[in-house]
This record gives structure tokens, sequence and C-alpha cells, in this order.
């Protein structure tokens, strides 16, 4: 194997992940155009079954391969990958395919305006957070913003390209939005924690906030 072909971030975010999942093979996804093509995003994204939910977990916007000179050596890439929570039935054995849609354009969102997201910052999409209607197994729901939190399994992690941190997608409602901007993203998001801890996105919760 060469430089070029070796991988010391992905292979950190693998190591953390088994640690979570040991012996747990995940649905993972590639994405296209690949490495190093203008438009591209992330290259791949794994959903883990976890206990009631799907766990998805990003790769690419930290920096997965051999670091360029001018790379921050503090942070890997932009410093964060992307994580997602969504149901899942005891029986179920296929993950759905709209988080890994989803997450895709919340990468593209983040490469084409340079944004540096961070816990507490909100993704306002002014329509469904599951890409309804226009992908196929998408539901339908009153969700339209996703708020961000350290992911509460793998928060913080240091990687031979530098850190990063894994940010979980939370989906909430509009009026949910604005009892943040009232008070704190954090806040809201600890009373949504305090019947749902680990804050995986339910596409038919309705807002749980005045």
């Amino acid at each position: 194997m060469t430089d070029v072909d070796e991988a010391p971030g992905w292979d950190a975010i693998d190591a953390v992940l088994a640690a979570l999942y040991p012996g747990i093979e995940p649905h993972h996804v590639g994405y296209h155009p690949p490495r190093g093509f203008v438009g591209g995003a992330l290259q791949g994204c794994s959903a883990y079954p976890a206990e009631g939910h799907w766990h998805y977990v990003t790769y690419g916007l930290s920096e997965l391969y051999q670091p360029q000179s001018e790379d921050d050596p503090e942070w890997s890439g932009w410093g964060f990958e992307l994580t997602l929570r969504v149901p899942r039935k005891p029986d179920d054995d296929q993950a759905p395919g709209w988080p890994f849609a989803m997450l895709q354009e919340l990468a593209k969102y983040v490469n084409n305006n340079q944004v540096l997201l961070k816990p507490g910052h909100r993704i306002d999409l002014r329509q469904p957070i599951t890409g309804h209607p226009h992908l196929p197994d998408a539901p339908a729901t009153e969700l339209t913003v996703y708020a961000l939190t350290m992911d509460p399994q793998l928060g913080q992690i240091g990687t031979p390209n530098g850190d990063l941190i894994f940010l979980q997608v939370v989906g909430v409602t509009a009026d949910e939005k604005e009892t943040m901007l009232a008070s704190t993203t954090a806040d809201i998001l600890a009373k949504l924690a305090e019947r749902n801890p680990l804050l995986v996105t339910y596409p038919d919760r309705r807002a749980a906030t005045p």
C-alpha cells in the first residue's frame, strides 16, 4: 500500500466504531463522485444496527487519508463527522436509504458554503428533514430543522490527522427552533433527551416544547 492509499483517519473512525459495536457489520454505502473530484462531499457512510435504532456515521468531512502540508495539524479536515440516529424495529435488517442521502446533502452544504459546524448550531431546511417526498423511502414529517450536538456515545477522538468531533444531527420542528432561539439549542435538546437519551430522530414526533 502506498502513502496515497493509506487512510489513517478512516482507520481511526473504524476503530472507535468497532469498540462501540464489537463484531457488528454495518450497512455501508459509498458516494460519487469519488475523492478528489469537484462536487464530491462524503466518501462513505455506515449505518449500525443499534438497540432500537440505526446509527449513521459519515466518512469524509474529516481528513481520511494522508494530510497535506498546509492542513491544520490540530484538527482533521473540518474537524467533525456527522451522525444521525433513526428508529429501527427489532427485525429490521436493512437500513433506510433516506438518511444516507440527507447526510450527503448536509456534507455538500458544509463544503459548498465553507461552514464550520459546531454543537449548538442549527440547519433550517424549511422542508422535511427526511427528504420527503423526493426520496423514495422518506417518511412524511413535521421536523424541518437539524439541531447539532456532540454524539453522546462517540464524542471527540484524536486521529493521526488531528482531532475530530462526531456531531449528531437531531431533527426538530420549526417551533422548537424558535424556542432554541429564545433559549439555547442545548437546553431544548436536553429536554428531549430526558425521554430520549440518545436523541434518536423520530420522523413522526411532534413538537415537545411549548
